[in-house]
């Protein structure tokens, strides 16, 4: 198994928003996570997420909405009126981010016949509709998105996000500067090392265990949500796998024949699939940062480019243990060689925070409790970790995904080589 985190620290849209404020329009926002907001500011800000669509059946149904335009942006205040030492401000009330101008929107009303005044001989409502909690322009974009009409937008969750496309950069192209690394970089490379390892006809003919790959949500608030590792869903989905029948006793009369309560060997396969299981929780790594050196462990510093970072806690806050990291090392030395070089093999590195710093933590303790497999964390180096925008390394993208595929390739196999009484 390989697991996955998809959310990352954003602003999100409160579900009433509408404000103004000095001739501004101006909308409400949740912080998501535990950001670096101090970087979201002066930031060409869009939309997406997901709307609630009452459709001409009287169904509702769920769209997916982003808006790629710079709609809205927080301002900061110019040096010459507060000049802070430390860049300060107050996240319910100084992070409200600017969407336009009331004058501009009471002519853009005027121009389209709009009454400005508010319609109150509509009927009851057991909630104000969204055109009421939120600004009626910003309702206006969403339904085109989607290609609806703003009166049947019910509801939505939508959050911000900064529309500079993700690029190349440094001298030689070495690193990539882009929103989100953590951890959709992860979660790019699972999802790619998956599809890769089965490119073959015969990838799974010898085959003896299922190669599974989980993206979870909600990693950055804590993970106790429906959607979130911290959940039943992975265990939910194990369990139904472990008592499906191998290809080879496929026939007929297979869903009779593997009913538990025909076989009671099956009562255990959940356990017994679990105790020859193994999980890499992908998520990313700190690259040491030269500014900041001292932040550092001085003998666990990584490296950018040098490879996927092993990431080890003595409290398990990762669920690394040395078994692990000798399997990894093995699956490493036989991963494919990179595309247009003769290298084979992926390089790793090894992290621990320092004893005077906190740790922070990721899905894989809370899956390692939850399922009882074992367990190892890893991810790509990267700096500026919950930044609007952060910087990763370019060759760790290869190297992440030929490590992932190997593992999928080599754990049956290699799996039975390292003994643990």
């Amino acid at each position: 198994m390989l697991g996955a985190h998809t959310d990352s620290p954003c602003l999100k849209i409160k579900p009433v928003s509408k404000k103004q404020g000095e001739g501004f329009l101006q909308v409400g926002v949740e912080t998501y996570g535990g950001g670096l907001w101090h970087t979201w500011f002066d930031r060409d800000l869009g939309l997406a997420g997901r709307v609630m669509v009452r459709g001409s059946d009287g169904k509702i149904a769920q769209k997916l909405v982003h808006i790629d335009k710079p709609l809205l942006r927080v301002p900061t205040l110019a040096i010459h009126l507060d000049r802070q030492e430390t860049f300060q401000f107050n996240k319910e009330t100084q992070l409200f981010p600017i969407a336009g101008l009331v004058a501009a929107e009471l002519k853009r009303k005027a121009g389209k016949g709009d009454a400005i005044e508010e319609d109150t001989t509509k009927e009851f409502s057991v909630m104000k509709v969204t055109t009421q909690r939120h600004h009626e322009h910003i309702v206006e974009l969403i339904a085109d998105d989607c290609d609806a009409d703003p009166e049947d937008i019910v509801d939505f969750e939508v959050v911000l996000y900064d529309t500079q496309k993700a690029c190349l950069g440094g001298l030689t192209d070495e690193f990539i500067f882009s929103a989100r690394l953590d951890n959709l970089n992860q979660t790019y490379c699972g999802t790619m090392a998956l599809i890769g390892s089965v490119k073959k006809d015969s990838a799974l003919d010898n085959e003896t265990a299922i190669r599974l790959f989980a993206a979870f949500d909600h990693e950055e608030i804590g993970s106790t949500t429906a959607q979130g590792a911290d959940s039943s869903m992975l265990p939910g989905v194990i369990r139904r796998l472990s008592v499906l029948p191998a290809s080879s006793f496929a026939d007929s009369e297979s869903d009779k024949s593997y009913d538990k309560t025909n076989d009671p060997d099956l009562s255990t396969a959940y356990e017994q699939t679990l105790s020859c299981s193994f999980l890499i929780s992908a998520d990313m790594a700190h690259s040491v940062h030269p500014n900041y050196a001292a932040k550092y462990e001085a003998d666990h510093k990584p490296e950018m480019n040098k490879g996927p970072v092993i990431k080890v806690n003595a409290n398990n806050r990762y669920a690394t243990n040395s078994p692990g990291i000798v399997l990894l090392q093995e699956v490493a030395r036989k991963a494919p060689k990179k595309i247009d070089t003769d290298e084979a093999g992926v390089p790793l590195q090894v992290f621990v925070v320092r004893n005077d710093s906190s740790c922070g933590s990721t899905i894989g303790p809370m899956l390692a409790a939850a399922l009882g497999a074992r367990t190892l964390d890893l991810g790509n180096p990267q700096l500026s970790m919950h930044s609007c925008r952060e910087t990763g390394g370019a060759d760790d993208v290869h190297h992440a995904i030929r490590l992932f595929s190997s593992f999928f390739e080599h754990y049956s196999s290699l799996e039975k080589t390292i003994l643990v009484d």
